[in-house]
């Protein structure tokens, strides 16, 4: 059976946070996971422009890639693929509730015509970060790094969604898919130097910059 791909499978309000949230009979109600497979090889909806190692080992060379949203986390890559990664939205872990709003005031949705450019950006962080407490965790990410500020200054134009693997035993800890038009290509290198030089990325042991594009 044909696994659907990003534009088969459409979630708009987790389109721009990890997992947005609902309400019923006024309580929050977490969204359940979207679960994305990346596999790279020589075929596929999204055309590999590069693929860069800013940190640790590289992925290797394919000439495409497809974004599909699959079922679950144990969905077989096919045999063609290159390289394949998994990962699973989930909540808001470093926000507190005036950041979520702001989010959810500026999502950005997944599969606009006009972006024609993406990058997906697996990152592991290294023991040192998760041996942190999770309020030294979110001081780093926002209050010395402004993580979650420097992202709100680029929606809507860089659409994004985040993916969480560490619990899945895969080789990063987080996927993190960006979708955007060709005019705001520029600004999207700006977004990833900020968060690069910021104290959070000191954490960063291994990452991988992959660019692609569609007609």
């Amino acid at each position: 059976m044909d696994l659907p791909r990003d534009t088969d499978f459409k979630r708009p309000a987790a389109s721009a946070t990890a997992a947005a949230s609902s309400t019923k009979e006024g309580e929050p109600v977490a969204a359940p996971p979207i679960h994305a497979h990346f596999i790279a090889g020589p075929r596929g909806r999204w055309r590999i422009a590069s693929i860069s190692a800013i940190a640790g080992d590289t992925l290797p060379a394919a000439p495409a890639l497809d974004h599909l949203i699959v079922s679950g986390p144990a969905d077989p890559a096919p045999a063609h693929a290159v390289w394949s990664l998994r990962g699973a939205t989930s909540n808001l872990r470093y926000t507190n509730a005036s950041e979520q709003t702001a989010l959810s005031r500026q999502l950005a949705a997944l599969d606009r015509p006009e972006a024609t450019r993406a990058a997906l950006i697996p990152i592991r962080k290294s023991p040192a970060w998760w041996a942190l407490a999770q309020d030294r965790r979110r001081a780093l990410v926002e209050e010395q790094s402004r993580h979650i500020t420097i992202g709100l200054e680029y929606l809507p134009a860089v659409a994004r969604r985040l993916y969480h693997s560490r619990e899945l035993a895969q080789p990063f800890d987080f996927l993190t898919w960006f979708e955007f038009a060709p005019a705001h290509e520029a600004a999207f290198n700006e977004l990833v130097a900020r968060l690069r030089a910021s104290a959070e990325w000191e954490y960063v042991d291994r990452e991988v910059d992959i660019r692609l594009e569609r007609d």
